[in-house]
């Protein structure tokens, strides 16, 4: 894994060095106007959204307490901690650290990885059915004198197909995981078998997790509290932007023009990599500023720069701060939530060794 790791860096630092080798005439970049763009941020603007941040992480731990409820009665406090490392040594380390939050929780509260592992998978369904409802509910109330209008609407509707094929497909497995689990295996398994498995136990223990909500009632607030995290996430890019006071572009942006920057940013964060994942990231929003917005690209760069450090890299003070309160190492525990993840999903693994 790390000499896989390893070449993955390499061949992603000489393929950005030779973009840059190439296209070096061609890029004009006014350094000094970048440095204007982030002298004269509105701070109050970036404060609020930092603050708005902090609370999404607060309410996962809410939503955590209520998808674990029927394994066992944790408070939210016991569960914040492990939401603040998690999402540090995801910004430090990248995705391979994803596993962070549901390993440590399993650990603190004595439960098998497997069923953290169920409940993060659940999580993450309802995380992308928010934030694809949210944004198309936006999109769908862009005023039709919107620059690019026809675009709005084409992604809207995308998104919103994508939200109802995502509740259908929530039902379905609640009502016959199984056996949709089972045609999974069998369909998937010609072309590799253990793909099929791996994607058949992924839908189990989605399966499982759901079947953990047991009223309407916990439904209704895992949904309620996902659509307000997600509702929180997209006024950060709102605040986040209207801190370049001397970019109308950016200054001025409505909350459903936004959307699209938010899209473009969660689609450059599902690969990132550790430390250089930040960089592309700053260079994919900036791009869609640049693109969607026509924000001239020092203001977009140095908008992306800090879009960065609201949504994504303000949490490591506090992280940092949680790991070493409950003794935990950032690296050692990365590596062990790996490892542990491997063991409790070992077709995945065995997937991943092919």
């Amino acid at each position: 894994m790390k000499s896989r790791s390893s070449m993955l860096w390499g061949g992603l630092i000489v393929a950005l060095a030779l973009v840059v080798f190439v296209y070096r005439d061609r890029i004009h970049f006014d350094w000094a106007n970048f440095g204007q763009q982030l002298k004269n941020i509105e701070w109050g603007h970036a404060f609020a959204g930092i603050l708005l941040i902090y609370i999404t992480y607060w309410l996962r731990a809410i939503r955590w307490s209520v998808f674990i409820k029927p394994i066992k009665h944790v408070s939210v406090g016991a569960l914040t901690g492990p939401q603040f490392i998690g999402f540090t040594a995801v910004a430090l380390f990248g995705r391979l650290a994803d596993l962070t939050r549901p390993y440590l929780v399993a650990r603190k509260i004595q439960a098998p990885l497997s069923s953290q592992i169920a409940i993060y998978t659940l999580e993450r369904m309802f995380d992308l059915g928010s934030a694809a409802l949210i944004f198309s509910t936006a999109l769908a109330f862009a005023p039709k004198n919107t620059p690019s209008y026809d675009i709005f609407m084409r992604v809207g509707r995308g998104s919103l197909i994508v939200t109802l094929a995502i509740a259908v497909f929530a039902g379905a497995i609640r009502v016959a995981g199984t056996t949709v689990a089972g045609f999974a295996r069998r369909v998937l398994s010609p072309m590799s078998k253990p793909v099929a498995n791996s994607i058949a136990e992924k839908i189990e223990s989605f399966r499982e997790g759901l079947s953990g909500l047991k009223t309407w009632r916990e439904l209704a607030v895992i949904t309620g509290l996902s659509l307000l995290m997600w509702g929180m996430i997209a006024s950060t890019y709102v605040q986040t932007t209207h801190a370049f006071v001397q970019t109308p572009e950016l200054a001025n942006l409505s909350f459903s023009r936004a959307m699209l920057l938010m899209a473009a940013s969660l689609g450059g964060s599902l690969l990132q990599l550790p430390i250089v994942g930040w960089f592309t990231q700053i260079a994919v929003t900036a791009a869609a500023m640049h693109a969607f917005y026509g924000a001239p690209i020092e203001a977009a760069t140095a908008c992306g720069a800090l879009l960065l450090a609201v949504t994504f890299l303000c949490i490591i003070p506090a992280g940092l701060l949680c790991a070493r309160l409950e003794h935990v190492s950032l690296k050692k525990v990365t590596s062990e939530s790996e490892e542990a993840g491997k063991e409790s999903m070992p077709v995945t693994a065995e997937s991943g060794a092919d």
